[in-house]
């Protein structure tokens, strides 16, 4: 089924909104999902991250109400609840409103004082399939209010508020990459993240390469015990690393040559899972310096070898994931591909030349089926700016 145009889908939204609430939307607000191109499990290790913002989104609808009564709208699966702000409770049944209610919570708790809303919403970012529906989900929502009412927050305060709702209402634990991306996201560029000051800058993608996120439709039943497991690990490295690097207070402040100085004293699972998240970081550092060269080959192969290093190091990958990726790998137009997310099944995603993109999706759901009885989805992607209101 082919997607609706943007433009449609606006025109759609706002018509809907009419016939639910009797008068049109006061604002439109787009906020959009997201796909980490390198650097994977360096988030809790005060590391880099290199996502980009895509042409997906959630839509919000919106327009205030004189009383305190926040009313929603599910376009897509026909849902409706409502909730007071003077009493914002979690929804055991309606559960996707916990988003919308956690983010009311958060900014009321900053001390704003918000006024009720007509909502309706709706996205094409696809649920469950590790592009940050539900971040994207709550960007829109804080901007929605924030454009409504006129209150100051920059945009990374305004992506901490919506990560907290997300870890302390939603109760997901989650790092600040999904909701930093989702708001401040930049065209053509994806965005280097340093997650231990929330310093960040874009770095612009090749124009003639596209992004394809490829999810391998693998439900990653593992990946929540094996995340404390690693992280566990992680701690480990930094402890022991300590009696020999003083000072040290994460893996980031490990450097590749201090490792290889070191590594013989670290058991060997606690060893390879440093070497990864070590190793990794650089590759992100050596990828902007490819990228700022204009070298995108020398990127692709930074993916690759993150990819050997999440499967081999980290062990976070699956049958599913090096199925896919392989497949990928031996497609003509791929210039790098890589396990992306949490591991244990969800998506990878690679860069591709952009003429050969639609072949490329093609041929690698076409091997990939064969080999595991599993039809994917494939998304032809373009980085897009962050969260900001339809005009």
């Amino acid at each position: 089924m082919p997607r609706m145009p943007f433009s449609e889908r606006v025109r759609a939204l706002r018509a809907d909104f009419g016939q639910q609430y009797g008068v049109q939307p006061e604002i439109v607000v787009r906020a959009p999902g997201r796909v980490n191109l390198i650097g994977e499990h360096t988030d809790y290790n005060d590391g880099y991250v290199f996502p980009i913002a895509i042409d997906r989104s959630v839509l919000i609808a919106a327009s205030t109400r004189a009383d305190r009564t926040v009313r929603l709208r599910a376009v897509d699966f026909d849902r409706q609840d409502s909730f007071s702000l003077d009493n914002i409770t979690h929804a055991e049944t309606q559960r996707w409103s916990n988003y919308q209610r956690g983010v009311a919570a958060v900014l009321q708790e900053r001390g704003l004082r918000l006024p009720g809303l007509d909502v309706a919403m709706s996205s094409d970012v696809p649920i469950g399939a590790g592009l940050s529906s539900s971040a994207a989900l709550e960007v829109a929502t804080a901007v929605t209010w924030q454009m409504l009412t006129g209150f100051e927050l920059d945009r990374p305060g305004l992506a901490l508020l919506c990560q907290r709702a997300e870890n302390t209402f939603v109760g997901v634990n989650c790092g600040i990459m999904d909701q930093f991306i989702s708001a401040l996201g930049q065209e053509n560029a994806a965005l280097l993240i340093d997650c231990r000051t929330l310093e960040y800058k874009p770095a612009s993608l090749p124009q003639n390469v596209a992004v394809v996120v490829m999810d391998t439709k693998k439900q990653r039943g593992l990946a929540d015990s094996a995340y404390n497991t690693r992280r566990a690990e992680c701690e480990e490295g930094v402890r022991q690393l300590s009696a020999h690097l003083p000072g040290i207070t994460a893996l980031r402040d490990v450097s590749v040559a201090d490792l290889a100085q070191y590594a013989a004293a670290l058991p060997d699972n606690v060893r390879r899972r440093c070497r990864h998240v070590i190793g990794e970081n650089q590759r992100v550092l050596d990828g902007i310096e490819a990228l700022a060269c204009g070298d995108a080959a020398a990127f692709g192969e930074l993916m690759n070898a993150s990819h050997v290093s999440l499967r081999d190091d980290y062990e976070v990958s699956c049958a599913e994931l090096d199925a896919m990726v392989e497949a990928a790998w031996s497609t003509a137009g791929v210039i790098g591909a890589r396990m992306t997310g949490g591991g244990f099944g969800g998506c990878a995603v690679a860069l591709v030349e952009a003429g050969q993109a639609t072949a490329f999706s093609e041929q690698v759901s076409s091997v990939y089926k064969e080999k595991t009885g599993l039809t994917p989805s494939l998304y032809i992607c373009m980085a897009k700016a962050g969260a900001d209101v339809v005009h």
